[in-house]
C-alpha cells in the first residue's frame, strides 16, 4: 500500500520537553487515518509537524516520498493542507473570502486570480453545502457551518492530503456526525488522504481505515480498527476499563466505558 506520509524516528519538543519520542509510523494514502490518545500525549504536537508548522528536534518527515523539510513552502501547500483546532477567522470576511484563501498557494505575481481559482473554490463550496451561503459572514455562521465553510477552504487549496485536528470540538452530535460524513465523502468520492485527531472512540472507529494510537511519545499499535481496538489498549493508553462490543449498525469497534451510573437492570 502506498504511503502518503511516513515519519522515521521523528522526535518533537517544546523547549527541552520531549513530547513525540522517535515516533515511526505511516498514513496509507487515499484513506482516512484518526489519531487517538489520552490529552497531552501529543497527537496535536504531531499533526502540526507533519504540517511542517513545528521543528522536528530530530528524525524525518517523508511527504509523497520526498522528504519535507527540504520541498518549497508552496510546494507542500499544493500537496498537503491543515485545519487547527478551532480556527478564527478575521471579523468581516464572507465565506467566499474565506474560502478564496485557500487558492493562496497558486498565487505568483504573473498569476494572481484565475478562472481555475474560481473553479476550485465553487466546487468546494457545493462540496461543503456552503454555496448557498457564501456572501454570508464567517461570524454570523453556526458553529457546523463555520467548521463546514473552513473544510471548503482547505478543500479548494486542493490538496491530495488534508489534516484535521479536532474538527468536531465544541459541536453538538448532530454537526459532529455532519462534518464525519462530509470527510468520509471526501474520501470516498475525491479519494483524499484524511488524517484527524478524534477524541471519540467509538466514532474514530466508524470512520477510519487506519487508527493510531499515540502512548507516552509513540505509537502503541495501528492498523484497522477491527484488528487493534481492544481493552487492552484502551486500558494501556486511556488508563480506563471497558468492554468492546460490535456496534449494532456499522460492525466497528464500540467501547462501553466502565465507571457509576444508573443501572436498570
Amino acid at each position: 500500500m502506498t504511503n502518503a506520509i511516513v515519519t522515521d524516528k521523528l522526535t518533537l519538543s517544546y523547549d527541552d520537553k520531549t513530547i513525540i519520542n522517535e515516533l515511526n509510523f505511516e498514513v496509507p494514502k487515499g484513506k482516512i487515518t484518526v489519531l487517538i490518545g489520552a490529552n497531552g500525549c501529543g497527537k496535536s504536537t504531531l499533526l502540526r509537524s507533519l504540517a511542517r508548522l513545528l521543528q522536528p528536534k530530530s528524525g524525518t518527515i517523508l511527504l509523497d516520498g520526498k522528504e519535507i523539510s527540504k520541498r518549497p513552502t508552496k510546494e507542500v501547500a499544493r500537496n498537503l493542507s491543515i485545519l487547527p483546532q478551532s480556527p478564527v477567522a478575521p471579523e468581516g470576511l464572507t465565506v467566499f473570502q474565506l474560502v478564496k484563501q485557500g487558492r493562496y498557494p497558486y498565487q505568483t505575481w504573473l498569476k494572481q486570480w484565475s478562472k481555475e481559482d474560481e473553479e476550485k473554490v465553487n466546487h468546494a463550496l457545493k462540496m461543503t453545502n456552503m454555496f448557498d451561503l457564501k456572501d454570508q459572514f464567517v461570524d454570523s455562521l453556526s458553529g457546523g457551518q463555520r467548521q463546514r465553510a473552513w473544510i471548503a477552504m482547505t478543500l479548494a487549496q486542493d490538496t491530495d492530503t488534508i489534516l484535521l485536528d479536532e474538527p468536531t470540538t465544541y459541536l453538538d452530535l448532530t454537526h459532529q456526525i455532519e462534518i464525519l460524513d462530509l470527510l468520509y465523502e471526501l474520501n470516498e468520492k475525491e479519494k483524499r488522504t484524511i488524517v484527524m485527531v478524534l477524541h471519540d472512540i467509538n466514532l474514530a472507529c466508524r470512520y477510519a481505515h487506519n487508527v493510531v494510537a499515540i502512548s507516552n511519545g509513540k505509537v502503541y499499535a495501528e492498523g484497522d480498527p477491527e484488528k487493534i481496538i481492544n481493552q487492552e489498549l484502551i486500558c494501556d493508553v486511556f488508563c480506563m476499563n471497558c468492554d468492546i462490543v460490535k456496534d449494532p449498525l456499522f460492525g466497528t469497534p464500540l467501547c462501553i466505558p466502565h465507571g457509576r451510573g444508573r443501572k436498570i437492570l
